[in-house]
């Protein structure tokens, strides 16, 4: 922003400076009488590029802003690498990038919930479900609009958050739950200094379904339209902070259809994210409550590059709704194993 204000002030400057200088070479031409000479004076005293004698000049410009892809890596946003702030532009607004992170880990539960249940379904058949499963997630987003500047943009995103009993052979290894998240998302980068060295980095407003695609009494699912804030510090303990609120309002379905009316009660009405990344180490901290009922969550992640693309990760969780078939249920788990992106 302070280079922009040095360039406008220069700008403006130099025209000052020529208008000063064309008008006293101005004065001088009102002393010639012939016509044609005259006027070949006052052409070349304003810098007309066809005028006898005069010497062609280039119009003042505004230096073009640099490519997002020049910025070097260690002043990068990582709220902006996430959006795509950086990546060379195109003039066609398609695109496809990764979206949260995709991980797989081996993962252990303090202990498991074999009868899921709701309000509406306070009954189900016990299930023989092993603490020790596999847990993957696919996330990915598609950009399909984007404002001339870039600031504006408009995304399609996908979620997938599967549970698998791997390590229960005698029942043939199924998956024991899988959730699915679509979201649209409109999204503005203002990148505005804040106070206390903080940026305004994001404004993100989205509609999200999520949905595990079970018949009853085991269907669980909401919708819910959300706001997301994010602002960013670049030097905190030799590493870039990102925080990130995001408050959501639930877009209720009519009684009859709704499988799990009491789920804010656990999910509550928003998240808050804190995202630390040094050199070569992410750090990530989740956390949800419902202040009327006092019930929420928390997620502790951390990563750092493997081999290749790939990174180590591992994953703590403890309260409810670890996956939607659970979102009444309190556990504690932890994982560990490779991720294919960072953490944000």
């Amino acid at each position: 922003m302070t280079n922009r204000r040095v360039q406008c002030w220069a700008f403006v400057a130099g025209v000052l400076t020529s208008a000063c200088a064309a008008a006293n070479d101005a004065a001088t031409c009102t002393t010639i009488a012939d016509d044609g000479a005259r006027l070949a004076c006052y052409d070349a005293a304003f810098r007309r590029p066809d005028a006898p004698g005069a010497t062609p000049e280039a119009p003042a410009q505004m230096p073009a802003p640099q490519p997002g892809a020049s910025v070097p890596v260690e002043q990068r946003s990582i709220i902006g690498e996430r959006w795509s702030r950086y990546d060379p532009a195109t003039g066609y607004p398609f695109l496809i990038r990764l979206h949260n992170p995709n991980y797989l880990i081996a993962r252990h539960a303090d202990h498991v919930n074999p009868v899921p249940a709701s309000p509406t379904h306070p009954t189900s058949d016990a299930e023989d479900i092993q603490r020790d499963e596999l847990k993957f997630q696919l996330s990915a987003k598609a950009r399909f609009w984007q404002s001339g500047d870039r600031f504006y943009s408009a995304w399609l995103g996908y979620t997938q958050q599967s549970n698998w009993q791997a390590f229960d052979g005698a029942q043939s290894r199924p998956f024991r739950e899988s959730d699915y998240e679509p979201e649209l998302m409109f999204v503005a980068q203002p990148d505005m200094p804040l106070a206390a060295g903080f940026r305004w980095q994001l404004l993100n407003i989205g509609l999200v379904h999520q949905s595990n695609g079970r018949s009853d009494p085991l269907s669980r699912s909401w919708n819910r339209v959300y706001a997301q804030f994010g602002v960013e510090h670049d030097d905190v303990a030799g590493g870039s902070l990102a925080i990130l609120a995001r408050p959501w309002v639930r877009l209720h379905e009519a009684a009859g259809k709704d499988d799990n009316p009491d789920i804010a009660d656990y999910l509550g009405y928003g998240d808050l994210s804190v995202v630390w990344r040094g050199e070569r180490q992410t750090l990530s901290f989740t956390g949800r409550v419902n202040p009327r009922t006092g019930k929420g969550a928390a997620k502790l992640e951390w990563s750092t590059p493997a081999i290749g693309a790939f990174r180590f990760y591992v994953q703590a969780f403890t309260g409810y709704g670890e996956s939607l078939i659970d979102y009444n249920f309190r556990q504690t788990t932890i994982g560990a194993g490779f991720a294919l992106n960072d953490l944000f």
